[in-house]
């Protein structure tokens, strides 16, 4: 603990860093998708490019708000484990920039010459040298980070405790947050991820067919679709690095479909940002046909997951217990509500 109090403001410093190198990322980003004359020249307009950037353009600003949200429980109690969760978080964050960054540059090398010219391109190549450069120094601060931080067993404090312990210094939430409410988040984590999925997904369809103009419901239903299966997998994913809510141990089927459920999420975005280099392998001409769009990445979706589903009960057998005794240190922390006193 006293390690963590001594070396509070370099844990500090450096997951600052990151939350510069995102929000640079993120005003760019947000330049070059909304402004329509700026789009027109980015050499990352299309697919596959544009859909790893469309994720990161959602993704990033939430980890972020959440991870300047936990600074301001800095110095609550339950240092170690928020130092631990909190740059793991940073460093998901960071990645996530970092696979973006390496997509856009790929959209730039593979795209013709011609395509990438103009001063709209020029301003835009040379902010993807900026972010580069700032998610280089970002990674590297946090290698440095993670290899001095201190260690420690399961998680006994989550992002959740600490929301809550913020909650219960405004008087007027002071008595709408507290164990049970905590213990109940927890229990049902799958629950809150769709409905945070599902409510994210609606709005970001709205926008979309609002600003393209869609008629086609089945056009807009499969969009919805696709967008709250990224946005559950990135919630499912993300926790599971950085511990936003510390779950208690689930049954083995549950968590079988669990892992099921996010590798089809997963497959889903896969098939949609290739979809066209995948069509050929099951139909004929283009693909146009909002139908088929959504047979081929649904369909992808729901095949992963029943592949994934199959392995995972060949290759852990009825009995295994191997991840409970993972988290068997986090158990009984789990077990008793309200992290903080």
């Amino acid at each position: 603990m006293e390690y963590v109090k001594e070396n509070g403001r370099a844990y500090s410093a450096v997951v600052w860093t990151s939350l510069g190198a995102a929000g640079v990322f993120e005003a760019l980003t947000v330049l070059a998708t909304q402004d329509n004359t700026v789009r027109a020249a980015s050499p990352w307009q299309d697919d596959p490019y544009d859909v790893v950037v469309s994720l990161a353009q959602f993704a990033v600003p939430m980890l972020a708000l959440v991870i300047a949200l936990r600074l301001l429980a800095w110095r609550a109690p339950g240092g170690s484990d928020r130092v631990r969760q909190t740059v793991r978080a940073a460093g998901a964050m960071v990645t996530l920039v970092g696979l973006t960054v390496v997509s856009e540059w790929a959209a730039v090398f593979i795209r013709t010459p011609a395509s990438s010219s103009g001063t709209w391109a020029s301003v835009l190549i040379g902010g993807l040298v900026v972010n580069s450069v700032l998610t280089f120094v970002a990674a590297v601060s946090l290698r440095r980070c993670r290899r001095r931080r201190p260690s420690a067993g399961g998680p006994r404090n989550d992002w959740l405790g600490d929301a809550v312990f913020l909650c219960r210094q405004i008087p007027v939430l002071r008595r709408r947050f507290g164990p049970d409410e905590v213990v109940w988040v927890r229990r049902r984590a799958m629950t809150v991820f769709l409905t945070l999925s599902s409510l994210a997904a609606a709005a970001v369809t709205g926008a979309q067919a609002i600003g393209e103009r869609w008629t086609d419901p089945l056009l807009i239903a499969w969009f919805l679709i696709v967008a709250a299966t990224s946005n559950l997998a990135f919630c499912v994913i993300s926790n599971a690095v950085a511990g936003f809510i510390a779950r208690p141990p689930r049954t083995r089927p549950r968590r079988i479909a669990e892992a099921a459920a996010v590798a089809g999420c997963v497959a889903v975005s896969v098939a949609t940002a290739f979809r066209d280099a995948l069509w050929p392998l099951f139909g004929t001409g283009s693909l146009t046909s909002v139908p088929a769009l959504a047979v081929l990445t649904l369909g992808a979706g729901l095949a992963t997951s029943l592949v994934t589903a199959a392995l995972l009960l060949a290759c852990f057998p009825h009995g295994s217990s191997g991840p409970r005794r993972r988290f068997g240190a986090a158990a009984a922390h789990l077990r008793r509500p309200g992290t903080h006193r």
